[in-house]
């Protein structure tokens, strides 16, 4: 017989028992007060089998999870007074611990089967810094204990350290409790209810989270300022490291609010943005999307013809666009907004002093948005070739030949279309299966057959093996079903993510803290393990965009310039993202795989773009809008367009899943005609037909024919 099974139906009819002979009534204010003389006579004449008793029994009440323990707290103030204290920190301890032990006994196998990545995941943090989170649990009232004992009980926390940890915490909250205890019982009228001494009882309760919340930051802020002398006075109220997305608008804000802000950067103001990401990308797509659609002049009644490619001209047109979007982001335009700017490599001296060019600048806080570089695999012989990155592709005037992508994420399979539009032939590489793996299937599926359509060489499922170069190009070996082959190629492009820039600068030496997936860790407000330490972009997470960098800097900004006093917590509900591809893809919210992943449940509104005048018009008819909502209501879940402007349609999802707009209210609102935003309204109008009240129309009908006559 199972032993697990055996305990655990034992420890549910103990419990049932308890509600069942209605044993609760006993565990009352009322109670209390009525059998107190006798209880207080009893705990005079014997003490210590009174004092045993009632350690027991609420070492029973606590291990078992019932709802007395309250009770039990204040009839400790009342019966024992001081030595309350004690013995119900004692009591609380034993019975926390039993509870925990009967959770890790019963549930850690299991859970640890099922959630391996995310359980290993906490046991690391705990691990690390286990007694500070449990004892920051304990002293905040509002959280159930015993919920604290079996989240515990499933982890690999030591069980010493669960023990005197707890009653460390427990400890402020007893005090107040048996305080309370001695002073409830003593009431013999109402006029007991405003007396100083339990209103403080009542104060202290009512501030606790308030307290603790304060004694924790105290606590950590002392723990990791250990060794460092604070300046008397700073030199400015912010410094931002990077002058990327993140930084540039954490030192706007700044400047906004009259602070003294420096922004410090070692490249080029604009960061990847408008250097090496957004704007080249998008103004290099615009040529090669006007090279297609030249191609296809006859589908439009032109004349067929082929465009001549200047790729020189073409990739010299996109330094023209950063230059024409470069005053932006300029030195000038900051200056002028009254950020002092300093370009030079910045490194962090003590948690308020940053050193650059020999200067040293103190700040009461320093945002770090330092961003993120490509990324370049550990691949055997990688190093022997030339290869590109998109940081570096920028720079090519002469065309390849033969151009191999290596990555099928959004920038991969951009560029791909990309340069295979403008000439090249184009090889792209992807380890998984399909393209766009964060992306839901048949969205993959149209970009793949998009990506075909214009000639790209599609080698999913191929794994890279290694690099060898020959002559002035190479072969890259890959490995898939078939077997091992290779790839030929005059130019290698990597397409593999970005990986943040966290080295270099001083924070190993300062002991900031790095995440598990390579990126600065950070807390809801944006602050590092250095409470002053703020963290925005790329370098943070969890999204590496550039529209999230400048929403984390506003974050960023106001909690490092305004903290204490006024501190917001960084909002991810609503993040949309958009790949630009021909069709493009965009999203916000939950996708139908991460939906059946979190076993969210979800309906699918799906309105087809060959339905749509303007597109067909406009020779764009093809992709769709999707829409997720919650089973019979129209509150938006997410959305996925695959279609012409997707990034720009999914604006009005945005927005509506911002403010809590359902499809109703889409429906409800007049869009031009014709327009490729009608998708969304039509889109609106598949779930409207879908939820349309079958019963009423039935009797409408019978309305409308009565009226006939």
């Amino acid at each position: 017989m199972n032993k697990r099974l055996v305990l655990g139906a034992a420890l549910i009819a103990l419990i049932a028992l308890f509600f069942a002979f209605d044993l609760q009534r006993y565990f009352t204010l009322e109670s209390l007060k009525a059998h107190r003389e006798v209880l207080l006579a009893f705990v005079s004449e014997r003490w210590i089998v009174a004092a045993s008793a009632y350690v027991l029994l609420y070492v029973a009440v606590v291990a078992l999870a019932l709802p007395a323990a309250g009770l039990m707290t204040i009839a400790g103030g009342a019966l024992f007074g001081f030595w309350g204290v004690p013995l119900v920190l004692l009591a609380a301890t034993l019975g926390a611990t039993i509870s925990m032990l009967l959770s890790r006994y019963l549930f850690q196998g299991s859970v640890e089967r099922r959630f391996a990545v995310a359980i290993g995941t906490i046991n690391a943090g705990l691990k690390r810094e286990g007694a500070f989170y449990l004892f920051a649990l304990r002293l905040v009232p509002a959280i159930p204990f015993f919920l604290i004992n079996v989240a515990m009980g499933v982890t690999q926390l030591r069980v010493w350290t669960f023990a005197w940890v707890s009653a460390l915490g427990m400890l402020p909250g007893t005090l107040v409790w048996i305080y309370l205890g001695q002073q409830v019982m003593q009431l013999t009228s109402l006029r007991g209810l405003v007396s100083p001494t339990l209103l403080i009882a009542l104060a202290l309760l009512g501030l606790m989270p308030l307290l603790t919340k304060r004694l924790v930051e105290m606590l950590r802020a002392r723990k990791v300022y250990r060794g460092y002398q604070k300046p008397k006075r700073y030199d400015y109220n912010l410094v931002a490291i990077g002058a990327g997305s993140a930084g540039l608008v954490s030192s706007y804000i700044a400047a906004a609010v009259k602070a003294k802000v420096a922004l410090i950067e070692r490249h080029k103001m604009g960061g990847d943005c408008l250097n090496t990401g957004c704007v080249p990308s998008k103004a290099l797509i615009r040529t090669a999307r006007l090279a297609a659609e030249i191609r296809n002049a006859e589908h439009y009644g032109l004349e067929a013809m082929q465009p001549k490619i200047d790729f020189a001209r073409a990739m010299q047109r996109v330094q023209e666009v950063i230059a024409k979007v470069e005053p932006h982001d300029s030195v000038e335009r900051y200056t002028g907004l009254g950020v002092e700017c300093i370009q030079g490599d910045a490194r962090l001296i003590d948690p308020w002093t940053v050193e650059v060019n020999g200067r040293r600048l103190t700040s009461r806080a320093i945002v770090i948005a330092t961003g993120a570089r490509p990324t370049v695999p550990p691949l055997p012989g990688i190093e022997s070739v030339d290869y590109l990155t998109s940081d570096t592709v920028w720079s090519l005037r002469e065309q390849p030949q033969r151009l191999l992508v290596l990555g099928g994420g959004p920038i991969g399979c951009e560029l791909s279309q990309c340069f295979q539009r403008l000439g090249c032939v184009v090889t792209l590489v992807q380890r998984a299966p399909r393209l766009l793996p964060r992306e839901d299937e048949d969205a993959s599926e149209w970009v793949a057959a998009a990506l075909k359509s214009d000639g790209v060489d599609l080698r999913l499922g191929h794994t890279a093996i290694r690099v060898e170069r020959d002559g002035s190009g190479g072969r890259l070996y890959v490995r898939d079903a078939s077997g091992e082959h290779a790839i030929e190629f005059d130019r290698l492009l990597l397409a593999l993510g970005r990986t943040a820039n966290v080295s270099g600068f001083g924070l190993e030496e300062l002991g900031v803290r790095i995440a598990d997936r390579g990126t600065i860790e950070a807390d809801p407000w944006m602050r590092t393990n250095f409470p002053n330490l703020y963290v925005c972009g790329d370098v943070s997470g969890p999204y590496q965009f550039t529209h999230v960098a400048a929403h984390q800097a506003w974050y960023a900004a106001v909690n490092a310039l305004f903290a204490p006093f006024w501190t917001f917590k960084a909002d991810y509900r609503v993040i949309p993202w958009s790949t630009f591809t021909d069709p493009e893809v965009a999203r916000v919210g939950l996708s139908e795989t991460e939906a059946r992943a979190q076993n969210i449940a979800y309906e699918v509104a799906h309105y087809g773009m060959d339905d749509l005048d303007r597109a067909i018009a406009d020779g764009s008819d093809h992709g769709y809008v999707k829409v997720l909502t919650v089973p019979g209501k129209d509150t938006i879940l997410g959305a996925t367009i695959v279609a012409a402007h997707a990034g720009d349609l999914l604006a009005e999802f945005v927005l509506a899943m911002r403010h809590g707009l359902g499809l109703k209210k889409i429906l409800g609102t007049i869009h031009s005609y014709p327009t490729m935003m009608e998708a969304n309204k039509y889109t609106a109008g598949v779930w409207a037909r879908a939820h349309a009240p079958a019963a009423a129309l039935k009797w409408i009908e019978r309305f409308h024919a009565w009226r006939r006559g």
